[in-house]
């Protein structure tokens, strides 16, 4: 499961309002290949999908398919705002390192049971 703070559920739940889609759909949380660590977060407003995990936190709804799930189970959804500006962020536990960026992240294993080799950032 992916947990949401309350201030980030707020924020989601205030951006689907504005987009008129708080009713229709949900926030989907995923992991793509690329970027520096071999792995990228990604957030958008989706419906749910046949083999999607989907519950309720803070009043919002989140989707995570189950590939993204191996990599991204138990992390923690927040917002920040403060003086340089306000977003996301993301803490891992399935993280083994992470990258300066802070959307990009490794895994010691693959979803299929592979050992990743190691990586440097680059940044």
């Amino acid at each position: 499961m992916v947990n949401l703070t309350p201030a980030a559920a707020e924020k989601l739940s205030g951006i689907m309002s504005q987009k008129g889609m708080a009713d229709s759909h949900a926030l989907r949380v995923f992991v793509k290949g690329g970027g520096c660590g071999g792995m990228q977060y990604g957030m958008t407003f989706d419906e749910a999908r046949e083999g999607d995990e989907v519950y309720e936190q803070h009043g919002l709804r989140v989707i995570v398919d189950s590939t993204s799930l191996f990599y991204i189970d138990g992390a923690n959804i927040d917002y920040v705002d403060n003086l340089m500006g306000g977003g996301f962020h993301i803490d891992n536990p399935q993280a083994t390192s992470s990258c300066g960026c802070g959307s990009s992240f490794r895994t010691s294993h693959t979803h299929d049971g592979e050992e990743v080799p190691e990586k440097s950032c680059g940044h």
